[in-house]
């Protein structure tokens, strides 16, 4: 029998728990398959909407992975700057078949150098911190550039992990798993995009962000100077 495969998660305050727990319903369905939540420490960590969630394992005691998922959330900023997440993304990405992420786990990836030159996507109100990290931001749902997969914002990590449980097992593994869950999506409002939302939601919804998208802003043109990424004089 082949070897376990190794999938890990990064959970950190404030992050989006449906941005990992969407995906982590999915591939930890896959055959032969292990799921780590992984964490600074053991103890709880406070998603952004107050949920608590047990890490199983920490960076220090994180075993060479076969995929590496950062998923995001307002606290996704903080681990742009955090050495010691930079340095494990960097470690792992040497190894792993796969580097993921979900809505703006991108920009984590991004902030470990790990997208200059590369496709992705994150959530649509944020799609602009991208390219000051060196990546070619790609306004899609699920992006697949190499061995880089990026998911668009929250819900569509789900899609992202079919995606990517199709690359690793196969559409039929996939297909099975989308029954299993019951994923038929038919939302009551036909608003869950900037493409499909009136034009003065779309507005609201980016006035209520902008504090949270200035910080970032400011984050990722620091991280990118760093990097060595030409910045735009906006």
């Amino acid at each position: 029998m082949a070897p376990q495969r190794q999938i890990g998660m990064l959970i950190f305050p404030r992050l989006t728990q449906l941005d990992m727990t969407g995906p982590y319903e999915v591939l930890a369905r896959l055959p032969n398959t292990a799921v780590h939540l992984i964490a600074h420490t053991m103890e709880p960590v406070k998603t952004d909407r107050g949920m608590m969630i047990m890490p199983t394992m920490t960076f220090a005691d994180c075993p060479p992975l076969d995929v590496i998922m950062v998923p995001g959330g307002p606290g996704q900023q903080d681990l742009m700057e955090d050495q010691i997440v930079l340095e494990f993304l960097q470690r792992q990405a040497r190894t792993a078949k796969y580097v993921t992420s979900v809505c703006t786990g991108s920009l984590v990836l991004g902030a470990a150098g790990l997208l200059k030159g590369k496709r992705a996507t994150c959530h649509w109100a944020a799609m602009e911190h991208l390219a000051p990290l060196g990546a070619i931001a790609a306004d899609e749902h699920v992006v697949v550039d190499g061995n880089i997969v990026t998911g668009a914002g929250v819900t569509s990590g789900i899609d992202f992990a079919l995606k990517l449980a199709a690359i690793l097992e196969g559409e039929d593994v996939a297909r099975q798993i989308q029954l299993q869950i019951e994923y038929d999506p038919a939302p009551p409002y036909d608003s869950g995009s900037p493409r499909t939302a009136s034009p003065a939601m779309v507005a609201a919804v980016r006035s209520r962000l902008a504090p949270l998208n200035e910080q970032r802003r400011e984050v990722a043109r620091r991280v990118g100077r760093k990097l060595g990424v030409a910045q735009s004089r906006d």
